[in-house]
């Protein structure tokens, strides 16, 4: 529980940091440029890619080693994306970005694929409860990511937010060694089980409904910074703590639904439905959409 709770703590910090200033950053140096919105989307799909490709061969590499491999290969990664801004060439920085983030989104899938795996075999009769309980360090990850990193960013410059987090996750690496429970291969799932489990309706769309609300997050992560600055005047520090909102919310509210919907399963489909549905309208508040004809004021 330690393991997969420090996994989804790191992995979402890492990725929620670069969210109050690198965007900013890139277009103050190489405007203009559509780079950083290719960052963002490039990470998701080869994180989704890893995961998909990591199921298969989660027998063969075995659980434990996957998940300490992945943490291993982020926290170099994250490091190593920290010390791209002494590249000044243009196009070799938007390459070795895009390709470090890669690798990273690598990393993290190998490791969450392998976390999925071992908590649906520790904690089979209560995975609702479990993986709610583990959202609140996804929460927290979100939550602290933006705010750090402006405010690390803000003091000390564009380098120190990732070497401090790679940094964090490499130390996590021997630590998850000792504290990962072993499965034996038998123990694990098998690559027809997810097979059988893709094929059905059911599965499709929760599927689809999941891959649709972490799109509708991830359009943030780009564009809401420079909205707020542009807009707002406001500087890194500022962006991050706007970014806490929805973060502290997701934080807390993730567990108290898991518990409910281990012991009322007859209202999840109420919350799938309820939970879309204020999605879409906060979405629609936030821009504000143009129907409603609110002004934007400070």
């Amino acid at each position: 529980m330690i393991s997969a709770a420090s996994l989804n703590f790191s992995s979402m910090m890492c990725y929620s940091i670069l969210g109050p200033f690198f965007p900013q950053e890139v277009f103050s140096k190489y405007y203009p440029c559509m780079y950083p919105f290719s960052l963002w989307g490039s990470r998701r799909t080869f994180h989704k890619c890893a995961n998909i490709f990591f199921i298969f061969q989660l027998v063969q590499i075995g659980a434990q080693f996957m998940f300490v491999a992945g943490l291993a290969i982020s926290g170099v990664a994250t490091i190593l994306f920290g010390l791209l801004d002494k590249v000044t060439d243009r196009t070799i920085f938007i390459t070795l970005c895009l390709l470090v983030r890669c690798v990273d989104a690598v990393g993290f899938g190998a490791s969450t694929t392998a976390s999925f795996s071992i908590m649906a075999k520790t904690f089979p009769n209560n995975l609702a409860t479990v993986f709610g309980s583990l959202e609140i360090f996804t929460g927290l990850g979100l939550v602290l990511g933006p705010p750090v990193g402006g405010i690390l960013y803000e003091t000390f410059g564009y380098e120190v937010p990732f070497i401090t987090i790679g940094s964090l996750i490499l130390l996590m690496v021997p630590l998850n060694i000792f504290a990962l429970p072993k499965y034996v291969a038998d123990d694990l799932p098998r690559e027809n089980s997810f097979l059988a489990l893709v094929k059905l309706p059911k599965v499709i769309i929760l599927c689809f409904t999941i891959y649709s609300l972490g799109a509708s997050l991830a359009f943030l992560d780009p564009t809401m910074s420079l909205f707020l600055i542009e807009t707002f005047n406001l500087n890194a520090s500022y962006v991050g703590l706007v970014f806490l909102g929805l973060a502290l919310s997701y934080s807390l509210s993730s567990p108290l639904l898991g518990v409910v919907s281990d012991r009322l399963p007859e209202w999840r489909q109420r919350f799938l439905i309820y939970g879309n549905l204020g999605t879409a309208l906060c979405f629609f508040m936030l821009g504000p959409a143009p129907i409603f004809h609110i002004e934007r004021c400070v």
